[in-house]
């Protein structure tokens, strides 16, 4: 799946990790929001998927993976806040599919 996409992020996490929570319903409200048809955001329980969390190096939840085209470019270890989030994102973000030049901003529409 990581192969086929041209941007994923890959949250590994843990249902007892309080962080990894946190993390989580960040990402689902950037998701559905500024990083919509942006980026593919993937989740993996390392409790789970031990194996898969082993072979990442992921030592530390929770701990963000970011592929592109099949490669690892770039991880961050921890819960970042939103706007952390996206200052580490933005380098890697193709434009906003509805983006005209200039980012829309929530008072332009009213």
């Amino acid at each position: 799946m990581v192969d086929s996409e041209p941007l994923m992020l890959v949250d590994f996490f843990a249902t007892w990790c309080g962080p990894c929570l946190v993390l989580s319903n960040q990402l689902s409200a950037l998701s559905t929001g500024v990083l919509k048809d942006r980026i593919k955001i993937a989740k993996v329980d390392t409790e789970k998927y031990p194996a898969l969390a082993s072979q990442w190096g992921v030592q530390a939840l929770p701990t963000l993976v970011l592929f592109k085209e099949g490669r690892m470019i770039d991880r961050i270890e921890g819960a970042p806040n939103a706007q952390q989030l996206l200052q580490w994102l933005q380098p890697h973000l193709p434009p906003s599919p509805n983006a005209s030049g200039q980012e829309a901003s929530p008072s332009a529409a009213a």
